[in-house]
């Protein structure tokens, strides 16, 4: 069972997105929170910064645009340990996290070979990066309209 907090994040991105990741953590012997969702074009260039033209570690090659967040195809998790998030990408809660996404239709961030990315679960049908048609798709209708051509569900 997801905290309020995830539940919130899950809310604004695909629903399809969302009922899988309810599905991972429901499998899982432990919990999880979803620590990002859909993010702003604006959000997504000031962590892009991060690194480069701010202080701070990198943490996403993707600037405002070409990451999945921007469209609600993407979400981030992370599993809660005793002390709160367990950020140790290569633990067992991670590992668990992984190998149940697959059975859930996610694919992970983790498997990227340039910029492994953890914590990062997409549907397995979507492609992991957004081209021209997606953000096109984008600025004509929002949301939906991407939804509706690269992950149509039930509305």
């Amino acid at each position: 069972m997801l905290d309020a907090v995830s539940e919130a994040k899950l809310a604004e991105v695909n629903p399809e997105l969302a009922r899988r990741v309810r599905q991972l953590a429901d499998l899982l012997s432990f919990p999880i929170i979803v620590t990002q969702g859909m993010r702003s074009y604006a959000k997504q260039d000031a962590l892009y910064a991060l690194g480069r033209t701010v202080s701070g570690a990198i943490v996403t090659n993707a600037k405002g645009g070409y990451s999945m967040h921007q469209f609600g195809l993407a979400v981030d998790v992370a599993p809660l340990g005793e002390h709160g998030v367990d950020w140790d990408g290569k633990d067992a809660k991670w590992q668990e996290i992984l190998a149940k996404a697959l059975s859930c239709g996610l694919a992970e961030g983790a498997a990227w070979r340039t910029f492994p990315d953890e914590p990062h679960l997409y549907p397995q049908e979507v492609q992991a990066t957004p081209d021209d048609n997606i953000r096109y798709l984008f600025l004509e209708g929002g949301a939906l309209a991407v939804w509706n051509e690269i992950l149509p569900t039930a509305f």
